[in-house]
């Protein structure tokens, strides 16, 4: 808690908005996304698809997983108490589908679906989308897929897999990923091992979304060498999330955001 606390000040004492940004791709970004103000319709549906997890008393077998496809502990949670405490806050959750909404990818990747609270902003950003989520526990994706079919998120696969083994099965040099939004694993040594390993799928135009980048030092490493990479060319952290892109036209520039 202390580590959040210094990482927010030092966040708000070098935080701008967009009259600090001069960069035109930045600042479109913020003016026609972060900070559009406007009600979408699908925020109802992303506020009832939640108002319906958090009204579901019904207890799941929630299995946590180690190294490899190791299984850490398993317990019985009840979803309404899943659903309050893990995912996507509301504000976050229509951040993201006005990120989609801007972006308009079509290949979406999403590790760590739990509930699908982000999964169906993501799916909703862009109905066009082939989103692909993945999850390790059975019990949450069932329950994650049941609720995405409820609220018409058609454009959705949830696969059911430990988060690197399924990374390290597919034949990611033929896969392109628009926008990848990476909520799984929040630690050093995954965060770098799924961004070496989703490298391959990049195209100039994709979006990336780290969770939770100052959650811990070694999360904050992890971002530092993120920012770093010769191929990353222009990152934004807004605190809980950073954002990554590609663009082989853009000079490097690192941006700290208040959104």
């Amino acid at each position: 808690m202390l580590h959040i606390i210094k990482s927010y000040l030092k966040f708000l004492w070098h935080s701008k908005n967009e009259h600090a940004v001069h960069s035109p791709f930045v600042f479109n970004l913020l003016t026609k996304c972060f900070y559009d103000k406007k009600q979408k319709p699908e925020y109802s549906i992303l506020e009832n698809y939640r108002k319906s997890l958090l009204q579901n008393k019904n207890f799941i077998e929630v299995t946590d997983f180690g190294a490899g496809s190791r299984i850490f502990k398993s317990n019985k949670r009840q979803i309404s108490k899943i659903a309050s405490t893990a995912g996507i806050s509301p504000k976050r959750a229509e951040l993201l589908f006005r990120v989609t909404h801007y972006f308009k990818p079509t290949t979406i990747l999403e590790i760590g679906t739990s509930l699908g609270l982000a999964t169906s902003a993501l799916a909703l950003g862009n109905l066009k989308a082939k989103v692909t989520t993945i999850e390790g526990c059975p019990q949450t994706a069932n329950v994650a897929q049941n609720q995405l079919n409820q609220f018409n998120c058609k454009n959705v696969d949830t696969i059911v897999s430990e988060f690197e083994s399924f990374l390290v099965s597919e034949n990611l040099q033929s896969t392109i990923y628009n926008l990848i939004y990476f909520d799984g694993n929040h630690s050093k040594k995954a965060t770098l091992a799924y961004f070496d390993l989703l490298l391959p799928t990049i195209d100039n135009d994709s979006v990336w979304i780290f969770d939770d980048i100052h959650w811990s030092s070694e999360m904050e490493e992890a971002w530092n060498s993120i920012k770093s990479h010769p191929k990353v060319k222009v990152t934004i952290d807004t605190f809980q999330w950073g954002f990554v892109f590609f663009r082989r036209e853009q000079e490097k520039e690192h941006f700290i955001i208040r959104a």
